[in-house]
């Protein structure tokens, strides 16, 4: 008895491992392939039910059962998913499954995506940030999706729910009444004018920080725009005076300058042997004055106060010239010495050098030059032709063989007297098409000599070499005055068009191949018969 129970026994197991292994090699046939990571939990076949309907194709009712908060979204018809690109599409046309475990179901190509189909444009700054500086954790309002591992909903539209609030909550939450999405320096959209206190003179060239003080407040920077005190110009400004003449500044003095006084009777420096003119107007009296006010200071020549900027150059030919016979004391910049007066020189101006300003040529380390300049271009002007070009185009570095003076880039250089005859659309290029290179050092150069004259010597082969064994240069196809083939004719291939193959364009039969993420047509296609397309 003990004998048969135990071979009953044994034949019991052997029925259920042939059962196990069957279920196992039927589920094997059934399935395609693993899920990915997301959708690992539901492998097996009693859980198919969860995203199949039997009988019918994968329910996108079922999907969004599981994806409530998307599924909310686009009853609402808001986000992307709700956009008319997106909303009548099977949700398995872009994420598909049983791919296997790494597969990435949330895949698109970010720089082609448009965000406007979300219902957030991603106007200045915000158009240049990599999708994760704004798609995280931290900006998720939600803690469910928060907690989830990748998600790209969740997300508000403020913008202190993604920026920190710099002012500390002391103006409005509404960041766009002051600043825009270009920077968010400076406050474009704020004017102080309609504040309780307008900027004035000089007021309205300091920099917000001069008034509104960055500090720390909680180890956060914070910088305060609200309950500032002004009514008194010693709120922000020291009192020199040391309130010898009380604490209202504006009976001396205005907004406009510091230094322009408005009450004559409190001292007028006219009423002295040197009246205040021009730019003089502005300075602290203690750059004149280093001493008492009242200790007198020489005045009779420029030089007795300012330091002689040409270094004795004009007082070697004009003893008793001084500053004046040139500048004003409006401004130092700027010369008396015109356009009139350079023309009697030895170096009358022509073209743009009339328009000149004199420090580009007068000017040399520092120190102002007027003698032994040289009349060459290459006097003053560098050279950049000297290794790049062939002398015989313009001996004794003579740029007036091209150039002129009124304008740089007008030249007069005949090109067929060159190797390189130019044709067609080479006639309305531009000369740094062709010649503009760049040296070993990272320098820009305008190369004239040792070019070749290859096409892709100059341009970028974009059939990547296809034809580098069939033809020696592009014009077995191409021509010079238009880039379109129109001279390739495709009967002289292995398959003439005929027919509804003639108003075909070429990518509908050859395909787009990719190289470092860059297309291109691929015409040495072996797909010629007709099973090979249809």
């Amino acid at each position: 008895m003990g004998t048969c129970k135990e071979h009953r026994y044994k034949y019991f197991i052997a029925i259920l491992m042939i059962f196990i292994i069957t279920i196992v090699n039927s589920f094997a046939q059934l399935s395609p392939g693993d899920l990915a990571l997301p959708h690992s939990h539901l492998e097996g076949l009693s859980n198919c039910t969860e995203c199949h309907t039997l009988g019918e194709k994968i329910s996108d009712g079922k999907c969004l059962a599981c994806h409530t908060h998307l599924d909310q979204r686009i009853k609402q018809d808001k986000g992307y998913h709700a956009s008319a690109e997106v909303k009548n599409k099977a949700c398995v046309s872009c994420h598909s499954d049983h791919h296997g475990l790494k597969f990435d179901m949330i895949n698109f190509d970010k720089t082609s995506f448009n965000h406007d189909l979300t219902g957030y444009l991603l106007e200045g700054k915000h158009g240049k940030v990599e999708c994760k500086e704004c798609h995280k954790a931290d900006f998720v309002s939600n803690t469910e999706l928060r907690n989830k591992k990748r998600t790209f909903l969740g997300l508000q539209t403020s913008c202190l729910s993604c920026h920190d609030d710099y002012h500390q909550k002391t103006l409005s939450n509404d960041c766009s009444n002051c600043h825009d999405f270009t920077a968010f320096k400076p406050a474009s959209h704020f004017d102080h004018q309609n504040t309780k206190y307008p900027l004035k003179g000089k007021h309205s060239e300091v920099s917000c920080k001069e008034c509104h003080k960055i500090s720390l407040e909680d180890n956060i920077k914070f910088q305060k725009f609200t309950g500032l005190n002004y009514q008194k110009c010693t709120d922000c400004h020291l009192d020199i005076h040391e309130n010898k003449f009380g604490q209202n500044c504006t009976e001396c003095h205005s907004e406009t300058s510091f230094f322009v006084i408005k009450n004559k009777s409190k001292f007028d420096h006219n009423s002295t042997d040197y009246p205040l003119e021009g730019a003089h107007q502005t300075v602290k009296c203690e750059k004149c004055h280093p001493g008492k006010l009242t200790t007198p200071v020489k005045h009779n020549y420029c030089t007795d106060c300012h330091q002689d900027y040409h270094t004795g150059d004009f007082k070697d030919m004009i003893p008793k010239s001084d500053c004046k016979d040139c500048h004003t004391v409006q401004r130092f910049s700027g010369s008396l010495y015109t356009l009139t007066d350079h023309q009697d020189s030895d170096f009358p101006l022509k073209g743009a050098h009339q328009a000149t300003p004199c420090f580009i040529c007068h000017q040399k380390n520092d120190k102002w030059v007027f003698s032994d300049l040289g009349k060459k271009c290459s006097n003053c002007h560098e050279d950049i032709h000297a290794e790049f070009m062939d002398q015989k185009y313009y001996p004794d570095q003579t740029c007036e063989s091209c150039h002129s003076e009124l304008r740089w880039d007008e030249i007069k250089f005949d090109h067929d007297k060159t190797d390189f005859e130019l044709q067609g659309a080479h006639q309305s290029a531009s000369c740094r098409s062709c010649h503009f290179h760049e040296s070993e050092e990272g320098k820009s150069i305008q190369k004239f000599n040792k070019l070749g004259t290859l096409c892709t010597e100059c341009h970028q082969d974009i059939h990547q070499n296809q034809f580098a064994d069939s033809y020696n240069t592009c014009s077995a196809c191409h021509n010079t005055n238009k880039w379109k083939p129109n001279d390739f004719n495709h009967d002289s291939t292995r398959f003439s068009l005929d027919g509804k193959h003639i108003n075909l364009e070429c990518k509908e039969c050859h395909e787009t191949k990719y190289v470092d993420n860059i297309g291109y047509t691929y015409f040495k296609t072996e797909r010629i018969k007709c099973e090979d397309c249809h």
